[in-house]
């Protein structure tokens, strides 16, 4: 009996008809599962398995492992790189000098560069849901320009099912230590890959990390989520019966098309005196049958008209489910015109830009830079910011934009134009345009100065340029004085 403010039960139709349908028990909602597990119970029962086949996916399934390579390349693309945002010019120079020095050597295994390191991240997060990096500063003569470098570290590493206190009375969930319920302590992550344990001589031993030592990269779509969980999970079981279905009509059709024919005997009781072989055919051939044998041609079925649109049907669910456009899951073109093309691009970036700026960026990237800041200075690499000036003030080093590579345009003289006017009108600045672009402003700047000032000791003029020619190419109200110089 339901009761109401005053303590009177509610009338008794009230409580027959839920108030929201999706909250009916009964009928044929009777079979939908209830479960209030918390985001990280969730995980701890499942993450692992889930994992697993995330990643056999990715190994088996061509669209998936196509899919997962079109996200990584649109999440990081060529790199993501740091941009200092410094008054001081020759501070600055000498920071981005330094990064790129530094980021050839990063990568602890020494196999890729740092946005290496970063492809290896998005890749992680989208098929195993998380990654961890791995802080390391190296010795005095490590040979590296700044003594640091990142270990990628997967998820397999951090046990999900280890959980209790530690010895200094810390709570550990999921592998994860926590000082305080918001505030991380450590990681106790495996030596080596559970997976892998059979590669070494030695007893892989779970070891105590330091949180602060520990770049943690997933996508927290619940509150309190400590663990990631791979962006394929709601499709996986779609996914593994579609697999399962596109395969047999494929060995139905294999099997249908190697029967060319049957010999068969339609006479009941009646011996034919002999029994034709299995026969090859080839053109113009012609089978001598014995007594009392037929042949019959074999006319499989086709697969039907409704093969490709259900397909087609299915893999725009699991598109939608991923996060990406049908048309870069499945490569088929053939159904869009530039519109419909445009608008999905426009909403699965939308889409990278949240998850780049939001995690990857957030949680790695960021992270990762500041740690080497801090080692650079502690190492004392830096000539032009003395570890005084850099302990007053640290945020102002801190201070950086991360610029990623950009994408291409989708209708190039037509966004170039709407640039053009934002800048003209006010809207934006050239800086955050060329940013967008994936570059530096002060770099272009740069490289047009010294172009400029070569050009004009040759005394050339060039139609690109437009503080001697106007838009249409004709020239610019100037006279030519000695010397190649132009004066108004």
């Amino acid at each position: 009996m339901i009761l109401d403010h005053r303590g009177q039960p509610y009338a008794a139709a009230a409580t027959v008809d839920p108030i929201y349908e999706g909250s009916d028990i009964g009928g044929r909602m009777s079979f939908w599962g209830l479960s209030g597990v918390g985001p990280n119970a969730a995980l701890a029962a499942g993450g692992a398995t889930l994992r697993y086949r995330a990643r056999t996916t990715r190994r088996n399934n061509l669209l998936v492992s196509g899919a997962v390579d079109s996200y990584v390349s649109n999440l990081v693309g060529t790199d993501i790189s740091p941009s200092w945002d410094l008054d001081n010019q020759e501070q600055k120079q000498e920071l981005q000098d330094a990064w790129e020095r530094s980021a050839h050597e990063m990568d602890y295994y020494g196999s890729v560069d740092f946005y290496g390191l970063q492809e290896q991240v998005a890749s992680s997060m989208v098929v195993d849901g998380e990654c961890l990096s791995r802080f390391i500063t190296l010795g005095k003569y490590s040979g590296n320009f700044i003594p640091f470098q990142v270990q990628n570290l997967e998820a397999d590493h951090l046990d999900e099912n280890y959980s209790g206190v530690a010895a200094n009375g810390n709570e550990i969930k999921l592998g994860i230590e926590w000082a305080t319920p918001g505030r991380r302590a450590a990681y106790h992550l495996w030596d080596d890959h559970p997976g892998e344990n059979f590669l070494s001589n030695r007893n892989s031993e779970r070891r105590r990390v330091l949180a602060s030592d520990i770049a943690h990269t997933f996508r927290p779509l619940r509150p309190g989520q400590q663990r990631g969980g791979s962006f394929l999970s709601s499709l996986l079981s779609k996914l593994y019966e579609i697999d399962q279905y596109d395969d047999a009509e494929v060995v139905r059709k294999k099997t249908a098309a190697m029967w060319g024919g049957f010999f068969y005997n339609d006479f009941p009781g009646v011996k034919p005196t002999d029994k034709p072989r299995t026969s090859a055919l080839e053109p113009g051939t012609f089978q001598t049958l014995t007594g009392g044998w037929k042949v019959a041609f074999s006319e499989p079925a086709d697969v039907g008209a409704n093969y490709e649109v259900f397909m087609k049907t299915q893999f725009r669910m699991i598109a939608r489910g991923l996060g990406i456009t049908y048309e870069q899951l499945t490569g088929d073109l053939s159904d869009v015109n530039f519109s419909s093309l445009r608008a999905g691009l426009i909403e699965f970036r939308r889409l990278c830009e949240m998850i780049r700026v939001r995690t990857l960026v957030s949680q790695f990237t960021r992270p990762t830079v500041l740690r080497w800041l801090k080692v650079g200075m502690l190492s004392g690499a830096f000539k032009t910011i003395s570890m005084q000036e850099y302990l007053a003030n640290p945020y102002r080093f801190q201070r950086i934009n991360f610029i990623p590579q950009a994408w291409d345009y989708v209708s190039p003289v037509d966004d170039r134009i709407a640039e053009q006017m934002d800048i003209r009108n006010g809207l934006t600045t050239r800086e955050e345009r060329v940013m967008l672009r994936g570059r530096s402003v002060d770099k272009i700047d740069r490289a047009n100065s010294e172009r400029n000032a070569i050009v004009d000791s040759l005394g050339l003029v060039y139609d690109s340029d437009p503080r001697k020619t106007q838009k249409s190419g004709a020239m610019q109200k100037a006279e030519l004085a000695a010397g190649g110089e132009y004066k108004k």
